[in-house]
């Protein structure tokens, strides 16, 4: 199995640029080679920002029709190709192929919605009359392009989270530095392609995208050049507060981790607050940012809850990633897989309880449930990017609200309740960038303002919201 990303190289300026490096990319689930990418250097880093300049303000003005364009190039593109690319994203991720349809699926609707967006672009009046000193002036602002972009992607979504970067800059009218991570830049090398393709359909500059791989100090080469206008990360949170104060004082946008939270309230349909966590709670193998962590369930319905949950968990079928039936295959790596277990260890140690799973089988961690989870341990108060599942029983709804905010993260909490009174004060009252009720809280569309408060980051994704961020007002000022 081997997968030959063409051209060679890096795509750095209007060329390819051959690399001092190369690395394996191996397939999670069983170790074999699937390709050997090229490994960028802190030089190349600085050479695309420079090449980035350069396009900058050419970039800046292309039409509205030429950018729309673009777009809708790279979205045929990705029609056209669909079928490789999620064959590629399973053996690059190890993601279960359902996953990586969802991924592929959601990728087309970012670059059409992005596409839709150039159109809605635009500034406004202001009434400078208002005050007596305005009298005789004429005022509006307009949107400007910030400059030059850098997004740097995780690895468990890497086409549509690059996506999500290189498709709002084009949108905005900014040229864009794309680095994925180490693990997985293959699906973003080959999306880097065709946008460069899709740029040269209608004479735009190909160095309007670049990419460069590497390690964490490609990375902060990238983000700490002060020519570039804004960094777009999406990562743990960790890396996330390094890369906002490395960049200072230039814009960040920050897409990071979360330990989501579920609520299932006395009066909520259990079977569907079942489903949710079965569907929410061990997609792409748990390594997703909102996946179900934390299951809050009042005491009046837990165990009958728990009863349904436990009887439907083999449901979530484990094994070859490339099958249609499996739901949960091999995490990213080993260390991620030694890490998951060792966390369901200590918290085991901490007083928590193996309701299900808990353990690895050839490699896979299986569905896991632990109940009587302790505050103070990792299971809980971090987010496990594994297919890990914490039960706790809660006496009531106030309850389980005030434990949902007592986390320093904050990205989706959902709730699940026939009650309109508990709907509104979940929405009125838990710390986080979206509620979710009655339905998984990894619920996303991709043209809904997505992103978090407190540690989960700042900011927010979808095509209209990212291209927004990435612009800058300009005020102007007539007196006729």
């Amino acid at each position: 199995m081997m997968f030959d990303p063409y051209p060679d190289g890096l795509p750095i300026g209007s060329d390819w640029v051959s690399t001092p490096d190369t690395t394996e990319i191996r397939f999670p689930y069983d170790g074999c080679v699937v390709a050997r990418a090229p490994v960028g250097t802190a030089e190349l880093a600085h050479l695309a920002v420079s090449e980035a300049v350069l396009v900058a303000r050419e970039v800046a003005k292309l039409p509205s029709h030429v950018r729309r364009e673009v777009l809708l190039g790279v979205h045929r593109s990705l029609l056209e190709w669909r079928d490789e690319l999620e064959g590629l994203l399973v053996v690059e991720t190890g993601k279960p192929l359902v996953d990586c349809r969802v991924e592929v699926a959601r990728t087309l609707v970012t670059w059409q919605a992005a596409a839709e967006e150039v159109a809605r672009l635009h500034g406004e009046t202001v009434p400078l009359d208002v005050a007596p000193s305005g009298e005789g002036l004429t005022g509006f602002w307009v949107r400007k392009p910030i400059g030059v972009v850098v997004g740097i992607a995780g690895f468990n979504y890497p086409l549509l989270l690059a996506s999500h970067k290189i498709a709002p800059a084009i949108a905005a009218g900014c040229p864009v530095i794309v680095k994925p991570a180490p693990q997985t830049p293959l699906s973003t090398l080959w999306l880097v392609h065709l946008v460069r393709e899709a740029a040269a359909a209608v004479g735009a500059p190909l160095s309007m995208v670049q990419l460069v791989t590497g390690d964490a100090g490609v990375g902060s080469a990238l983000v700490t050049d002060p020519r570039i206008g804004a960094v777009s990360f999406t990562g743990s949170a960790a890396v996330g507060h390094r890369i906002a104060r490395d960049a200072a004082p230039r814009k960040t946008l920050l897409e990071l981790g979360s330990n989501a939270a579920l609520v299932v309230a006395a009066d909520a349909d259990l079977d569907a607050a079942v489903d949710a966590v079965l569907r929410g709670g061990f997609y792409a193998s748990g390594q997703a940012c909102i996946s179900v962590q934390r299951l809050l369930v009042v005491d009046a319905v837990a165990e009958e809850f728990t009863e349904r949950l436990l009887a439907r968990l083999p449901e979530v079928v484990i094994g070859d990633p490339r099958d249609e039936k499996t739901r949960v295959s091999a995490l990213i790596d080993e260390r991620s897989t030694r890490r998951v277990l060792d966390w369901i260890s200590a918290a085991v140690a901490a007083g928590a309880k193996v309701a299900a799973g808990g353990d690895a089988v050839d490699g896979i961690v299986r569905p896991t449930v632990l109940t009587d989870v302790p505050d103070g341990v990792d299971c809980w108060d971090e987010e496990i990017f594994g297919p890990v599942v914490c039960l706790r029983r809660v006496p009531d709804v106030e309850t389980a609200f005030a434990l949902v905010n007592d986390s320093r993260y904050g990205l989706h909490a959902s709730v699940f309740t026939r009650s309109l009174r508990t709907t509104v004060r979940a929405i009125d009252e838990l710390e986080v960038g979206g509620v979710v009720v009655n339905e998984v809280p990894g619920f996303r569309s991709d043209i809904m303002p997505y992103g978090g408060v407190k540690d989960s980051g700042i900011g927010r994704e979808g095509p209209r919201f990212a291209i927004e961020e990435l612009t800058v007002t300009r005020m102007a000022v007539i007196r006729a």
